[in-house]
């Protein structure tokens, strides 16, 4: 029905480590080149929880922004923005607001969850409160089919889906509705409104879902229909009401393994994160005194590899032959812990460099930088825009 775009976002926290790096970006890297992709800072969310420290939000968000070019992200074939630069996010979620029940954002299970765990913070907002329907605003915007999370954030995209039914049954009631479907159905041509309506037979009364996709492939495919009649013909087909804003689908992520140099997760919050751009000799101090297998208290003691952090990071970042190597030289006490460390230590190393190299142009002149986000924002606001156009005509706004 709309293009098969991904939409996610992060919150501007400044430099990003190497969780974030194979957690989600890595990720991003691999779905540009598979989907149109859109990727945009949460700015707004981060006042969610930090309003009372507003200052670090600006630096941060450009920080951040180099590091995902670092990464690989490429502005010619994904778009990036920054939230507050398109202000019809915030419209969206205002009318969204208006018919979301109550209840629905007081039962995401990150709202009680987050409350519990930030103790420290003042949670009693309606900015917290109603985060989960701005993040819902974000991705219904842009019409996206796919949101790339893990599996902790897939009761927001259910959320966002349950939204977009619910305004679609109270606004997509269209006067005349099926008196407007059937002259669309005319547009389509003779040979397509025929195929068009044998499929529509065949999907309401006989259940066929291939003949449901072949109708949908159908007015894809077809060009001289107007976006409005087209969304009258894809609801006609199904059996409902016009579709105005589109559920999307979460695209599971893995769950990152980057561990911590302590072996918890790595997080800021620990202070045990190595920065996705950090100096090769901090990167070869952090990993030369990670804690490892405590059994191994003299180097000739045997050690374990699963009862150490530095393991995990060889599964990160090492081939089969040096796994087996540690593996062997480890339970034979045949190498030491700093033998062991060397390889993930030149890993991480090369591929700093790389991100690095990336990152240099922008280092040098920020102005490439704020060019690539303003023509980011001017792409995603011709969505935006689009949407918001029907969305207000749709619910008495439009006073055209």
């Amino acid at each position: 029905m709309f293009p098969e775009r991904v939409v996610s976002g992060m919150r501007p926290t400044g430099a990003l480590h190497l969780g974030h790096y194979h957690g989600a970006l890595k990720n991003w890297v691999r779905l540009q080149n598979e989907y149109p992709c859109l990727f945009f800072v949460a700015d707004w969310h981060a006042l969610t929880t930090h309003y009372d420290s507003v200052e670090v939000i600006e630096p941060n968000t450009w920080e951040m922004l180099v590091d995902w070019l670092a990464a690989g992200i490429d502005p010619q074939q994904s778009v990036l923005f920054i939230q507050s630069r398109v202000p019809e996010h915030a419209e969206l979620h205002l009318l969204l607001s208006m018919c979301t029940p109550l209840g629905w954002l007081e039962r995401v299970p990150t709202y009680k969850d987050q409350q519990e765990k930030l103790t420290e913070r003042d949670l009693s907002t309606y900015g917290f409160l109603g985060y989960p329907l701005l993040q819902a605003a974000d991705i219904l915007l842009y019409r996206a089919a796919w949101v790339p999370v893990g599996e902790d954030q897939v009761p927001h995209i259910e959320f966002t889906r349950e939204v977009a039914r619910r305004f679609n049954h109270l606004f997509g009631r269209e006067a005349g509705f099926e008196d407007k479907a059937r002259e669309a159905v005319k547009k389509l041509g003779s040979k397509r409104a025929r195929l068009y309506s044998e499929l529509r037979t065949r999907y309401q009364e006989q259940g066929d879902d291939e003949a449901l996709q072949q109708g949908r492939a159908l007015l894809e495919d077809s060009q001289n229909i107007g976006q409005g009649d087209r969304e009258r013909l894809f609801g006609w087909l199904e059996g409902s009401r016009r579709i105005i804003l589109s559920e999307p689908q979460a695209l599971l992520t893995e769950a990152s393994r980057m561990p911590g140099i302590d072996g918890q997760k790595m997080s800021k919050s620990y202070g045990n994160s190595i920065a996705m751009r950090e100096d090769p000799a901090s990167v070869t101090k952090k990993i030369r005194t990670m804690p490892t297998d405590p059994a191994r208290v003299r180097r000739t003691d045997p050690g374990e590899p699963e009862r150490c952090p530095v393991w995990q990071l060889h599964q990160v970042y090492s081939d089969d032959a040096t796994r087996e190597w540690v593996v062997k030289g480890c339970r034979s006490a045949g190498i030491g812990c700093l033998d062991c460390k060397q390889p993930v230590i030149d890993a991480v190393i090369a591929e700093q460099q790389q991100f690095h190299e990336r990152a240099q142009p922008y280092l040098d002149d920020p102005g490439l930088l704020r060019n690539i986000v303003a023509d980011g924002c001017d792409q995603a606001r011709k969505f935006a825009i689009e949407t918001m156009r029907e969305v207000r005509e749709v619910m008495g706004l439009s006073h055209g």
